[in-house]
């Protein structure tokens, strides 16, 4: 199948997940008290939360804290009531940049959003504006070295399970899917024992823009880093060739 990735090299993804990993169980945290929110909190009859608890599988969140944080959404009336909003805009080299929030505070969430834009010389957008560059697909990502499997079965698995492409990449494969068909791939590959570096639903740009100049490449990098330090900050997709 056809290879077009841009994930980077997992070794150095893991690294940096490490660094942040305090973060990130607060960001998976906030996910799965909106899933049981609006789905309950049993996995086997709400999809939103299986994929939830597969993405905290792929981020090295302990079993106890997901079960922690599904009790407590479940029994929390009070739990907060976060909101999903979406940001826009461009980076320096007119690089897209696309910014996913689940907040209670949308003010202070739009505030610290256009902060981070402000900073790195970057500009805010209208809903829509960069949007159009990517698609929304499923992605899995099993890394090789925790891969025991013969690559053709799990491009099979894969594929009979509704994956939309399969492609080989230095250190991991890489599943695309609709992101309707992604929990159906996901559980045909959980069935099978594959362990998975990264499952989720993101967005893929459709063509990638390179920045040479040192100034836009330093500025670029201080709106990703505040935009990725920010807890209400649930993902930051951009077409930037890095």
């Amino acid at each position: 199948m056809s290879g077009h990735s841009k994930f980077a090299n997992i070794k150095h993804k893991k690294e940096k997940n490490d660094a942040k990993k305090g973060k990130i169980f607060t960001m998976i945290g906030r996910e799965i008290v909106v899933a049981v929110k609006e789905g309950g909190a049993d996995p086997s009859s709400n999809s939103k939360l299986r994929d939830v608890i597969a993405k905290a599988k792929a981020n090295n969140v302990p079993n106890d804290t997901i079960e922690r944080g599904i009790k407590k959404a479940a029994g929390d009336s009070d739990a907060n009531n976060y909101e999903t909003i979406t940001y826009e805009g461009y980076g320096p080299g007119g690089v897209a940049i696309i910014v996913k929030t689940l907040t209670d505070n949308k003010n202070r969430t739009a505030a610290n959003v256009r902060s981070a834009f402000t900073k790195g010389k970057g500009t805010m957008g209208t809903p829509g504006c960069v949007s159009f560059m990517f698609d929304e697909k499923g992605r899995i990502i099993v890394d090789k070295e925790d891969f025991e499997m013969d690559a053709d079965d799990l491009m099979m698995t894969a594929l009979d399970a509704g994956a939309e492409d399969f492609s080989e990449e230095e250190d991991c494969f890489e599943i695309i899917t609709a992101p309707d068909d992604f929990s159906a791939v996901r559980e045909a590959l959980e069935k099978e024992n594959v362990a998975m570096a990264e499952a989720d639903v993101t967005l893929i740009p459709q063509n990638y823009v390179e920045v040479t100049d040192e100034e836009n490449l330093r500025n670029l990098q201080k709106i990703l880093d505040l935009l990725e330090d920010d807890d209400d900050v649930q993902d930051v997709y951009h077409n930037w060739d890095e």
